[in-house]
């Protein structure tokens, strides 16, 4: 993800939604599924309002959150990557609140979550404000920074739980990032225009499993799990988080259903493959992942925030 000014422009910080680049004739090798393969399935930007409403009242009564999380983030396979599709309407960001013909990772994510725990339309766009946002739907209020805003805030919201200690065992570390001035320093951290008490600050804390680690858990997981790529800490970047998807197992293979600039749009990509690729990523290394549970406010209460905590 990028941080948008509208579009056409963006804030050069955060989540990229690429992963290690590969070369041509590897993209071609790796043939990710980009096609909604359930009996009738469509893809949201596919469907008239009416019929969308329809296949969310469908949705609610026929199956758990995870085979709801499932099948809606289905229908954004093949949806167009674009940086930072959504904003506030109106203001630093008029992009959309919400739409449904171009996600980045974390959007495509964050949609695909409210349109599972959403009956109607308008709750569905009352849970995505509730996600992306701490408080208000404005843009000093936005949850740009994933380890000291949208994990904390959704953890506590009761839209995640944490889950990497549960399934990592003793192969889960600590990892950290220290927010500080330095760490807003930075041109892209700049270019957000927060000042004050509107840009967060303090010791935040993840934990974390390298990557040969979660390829041995992968058979393990289950579909639905928020995987969440964790690089190498720089000082003058104020997050560590680069990416970010669902894991989904189909038959005896565990794929990354995401939204990659790397493929420019929504795909199932075989778990190894993106470990893969990721793992030739020496520029600033990928140290691990983190894991997270969807859960439903209010019904599904969180465990505490043991994954992740700010130490001040």
């Amino acid at each position: 993800m990028t941080l948008s000014l509208g579009r056409g422009s963006a804030f050069p910080l955060a989540l990229r939604c690429i992963g290690a680049m590969a070369s041509l004739a590897q993209l071609a090798a790796a043939a990710p599924g980009d096609q909604p393969h359930s009996a009738g399935a469509r893809r949201w930007m596919e469907m008239t309002a009416e019929e969308r409403q329809t296949h969310l009242a469908e949705s609610t009564t026929s199956s758990s959150l995870a085979g709801r999380l499932v099948r809606m983030s289905e229908g954004f396979l093949g949806t167009p990557y674009l940086p930072s599709p959504l904003g506030e309407g109106s203001g630093k960001d008029p992009d959309p609140l919400i739409r449904f013909d171009a996600v980045d990772c974390l959007t495509f994510v964050e949609e695909s979550i409210a349109l599972a725990l959403g009956r109607s339309s308008d709750e569905v766009e009352r849970l995505l404000t509730e996600i992306r946002y701490f408080n208000r739907p404005i843009f000093s209020e936005r949850n740009h920074l994933m380890e000291a805003q949208w994990i904390p805030h959704n953890i506590r919201k009761g839209f995640l739980r944490p889950a990497t200690r549960r399934l990592g065992g003793d192969a889960t570390r600590q990892v950290w990032k220290q927010i500080d001035e330095r760490a807003w320093s930075s041109p892209s951290a700049r270019a957000l225009g927060l000042v004050g008490d509107e840009r967060p600050m303090g010791r935040f804390e993840l934990s974390v499993i390298g990557l040969e680690e979660l390829l041995a858990i992968a058979p393990r997981l289950e579909s639905g799990t928020v995987l969440v790529i964790v690089r190498e800490d720089r000082a003058f970047s104020p997050t560590r988080v680069s990416h970010v998807g669902f894991v989904i197992q189909k038959g005896r293979r565990t794929y990354l259903r995401h939204a990659t600039r790397t493929f420019g749009k929504v795909v199932d990509e075989e778990l190894a493959s993106f470990v893969a690729r990721n793992a030739k990523y020496d520029r600033r290394k990928v140290v691990g992942a983190s894991l997270f549970d969807v859960a439903q406010p209010g019904h599904d209460a969180p465990s505490g925030t043991a994954d992740l905590a700010p130490l001040r």
